[in-house]
């Protein structure tokens, strides 16, 4: 894989952390929402990642040669999660059904904010990657002087 490639496989990790940062945060601040323009709660949503490969232009198809394309990661599709709501009680409440009961959002709140934490150091690892790559092309360019 060439130096350059690096940049375009982790500035894809980066987009696609940043997506799923934006579906967590979402899935957090609607933790409450008990009615919803489809009706009922709102549902967790979780992103889907692929690997997928880089459109090459002609010239860098021709440079390459044979070698293998680059693979970087996107988000596929924005899912949402099926699992069944969460119920609480509380009879004043304008969801409340007959027994007493709302249907709340199936969002654990912990559970969210590790999930948080985890795409946070992914794309903070990616960062890494970027600057210990251009350092790496500053170092080489220093050799040649």
């Amino acid at each position: 894989m060439r130096l350059d490639n690096v940049f375009d496989v982790n500035g894809s990790a980066m987009k696609a952390q940043m997506m799923r940062l934006e579906v967590l945060s979402s899935n957090i601040a609607n933790v409450n929402v008990t009615r919803t323009p489809e009706g009922g709660p709102y549902r967790r949503k979780d992103v889907i990642f692929q690997s997928t490969p880089f459109q090459k232009s002609l010239n860098n198809a021709m440079e390459m040669g044979n070698e293998t394309s680059t693979v970087g990661v996107s988000v596929t599709k924005v899912i949402e999660d099926q699992s069944p709501f969460l119920l609480k009680y509380d009879p004043k409440h304008p969801d409340a059904g007959a027994d007493g009961y709302v249907k709340m959002p199936n969002i654990n709140v912990v559970s969210e904010m590790v999930n948080i934490q985890e795409a946070s150091k992914s794309y903070e690892a990616n960062i890494s990657v970027i600057v210990t790559a251009k350092n790496m092309i500053s170092k080489t360019f220093e050799i040649g002087r």
